[in-house]
């Protein structure tokens, strides 16, 4: 037996067994594998795509398990940074659309309303403009210069006369100033017509009397029809839904409400609804030639409600806007021809196809279910074929 002695490891070598001093393995013992250093980030699996984000990773045992039941998996919060770019490191914030704007509605002066002249009756101007005529007479025998015929007719006495002095031609100014406005201020007023009354560039009221009427002689005077009128439009250009190019005449039936609106509101109130209707025209779609009536009437109602909304702001009141006519524009007019020919060939196409399998249906089905025939499935499809032929040959001699 051999001493045990203890074996203390020199400085520099392993105490591990099998490790060398240098390092190396020594003969007859094999020397541990190295461990493998963990693999970079970025090397291994593919690099983040957002560096500044933590997401939750998905075990690779999930995608391809064999188990159907479901299984708990631990699963830490997903945690994501600031949004790059955003100074303040809030999430952005969605904002809410904002409402278009409403399209400013045409005002007038809301000072201008119509309201009702003072006027006289005419009675009251025949007598001022008598009276100035009696007091030129007057004044003519007077001053002895009245004609011996008219003393005469008039039975007036004889007068010698004092002559043309101040006195008597300031009776003659006066009689006849009373005259002139007497006589000048008669009107008459008719039925469905109005008088609009300014003065200096002031409006003074408006008219609407009928018959004799005594009218301050310095107004001026403008004549306004009231009456129910209707105005049939010369082709206008419009589009339909799909914005094929149209030619639109409308007929438009409205009245003057507002006799001053109307008059000072505008320059000329029947070129500004025109106006209107042309743009009105233009903002709503109208249904090409040959579509239903309902559709026509519902044009025709968003029309007047978009021209007596326009309108209504200088005293015109609308009552319809109805299109007469309709037709594509004469740059469109030949190509959308032929595609209406071509949709009607092929919807009368498609009636006599229909026709046609219905009676062969009709009479295959009588024939059998009477028991005239016993058809077995050759037979049928040959009896449907001839009857078919037969009946669409029949059918297209009878299609002018």
């Amino acid at each position: 037996m051999h001493p045990t002695t203890s074996h203390t490891p020199e400085p520099g070598r392993s105490s591990e067994p099998g490790a060398a001093a240098d390092g190396t393995a020594e003969p007859g013992i094999a020397a541990p594998l190295p461990s493998a250093p963990p693999p970079p980030v970025g090397e291994g699996r593919g690099g983040r795509l957002i560096h500044n984000e933590v997401t939750t990773e998905i075990p690779v045992h999930l995608l391809f398990r064999d188990e159907a039941g479901p299984r708990s998996v631990a699963v830490g919060p997903a945690v994501v940074g600031p949004v790059a770019g955003s100074p303040s490191g809030e999430p952005p914030r969605l904002r809410r659309p904002v409402a278009a704007k409403a399209r400013p509605q045409a005002e007038v002066d809301p000072a201008l309303v119509e309201r009702p002249a003072r006027v006289l009756p005419g009675a009251a101007g025949v007598l001022a403009g008598v009276c100035g005529a009696a007091g030129c007479v007057a004044a003519s025998w007077w001053a002895g210069v009245l004609p011996p015929l008219v003393e005469q007719a008039l039975r007036l006495p004889a007068w010698a006369g004092a002559g043309l002095g101040p006195a008597q031609w300031a009776a003659y100014a006066g009689a006849a100033a009373l005259g002139l406005f007497g006589f000048g201020g008669l009107a008459r007023g008719r039925t469905g017509q109005a008088w609009v009354l300014g003065l200096f560039g002031r409006y003074r009221g408006t008219v609407r009397r009928t018959g004799l009427l005594w009218v301050n002689p310095l107004l001026l005077r403008r004549r306004v029809d009231v009456r129910l009128r209707h105005w049939r439009g010369e082709p206008m250009p419009a589009a339909d839904g799909s914005g094929v190019a149209l030619r639109v005449v409308v007929l438009v039936v409205w009245r003057v409400r507002d006799t001053a609106r109307a008059t000072l509101g505008v320059e000329d109130h029947e070129t500004y609804l025109r106006e209107c209707v042309e743009a009105a025209l233009a903002r709503i779609p109208v249904e090409p030639p040959g579509a239903g009536r309902g559709s026509v009437e519902a044009a025709g109602e968003a029309l007047t409600r978009r021209v007596a909304r326009d309108a209504g702001a200088i005293g015109v009141e609308v009552f319809s806007v109805q299109p007469l006519r309709i037709e594509y524009a004469p740059e469109v007019a030949a190509a959308m021809h032929r595609r209406r020919i071509a949709a009607l060939d092929a919807q009368h196409r498609a009636t006599v196809l229909t026709s046609v399998v219905d009676s062969v249906e009709d009479t295959v089905t009588r024939l059998t279910m009477r028991g005239l025939v016993e058809l077995d499935d050759y037979e049928r499809k040959a009896l449907v074929k001839d009857l078919t032929v037969a009946f669409a040959a029949g059918r297209g001699e009878q299609t002018p």
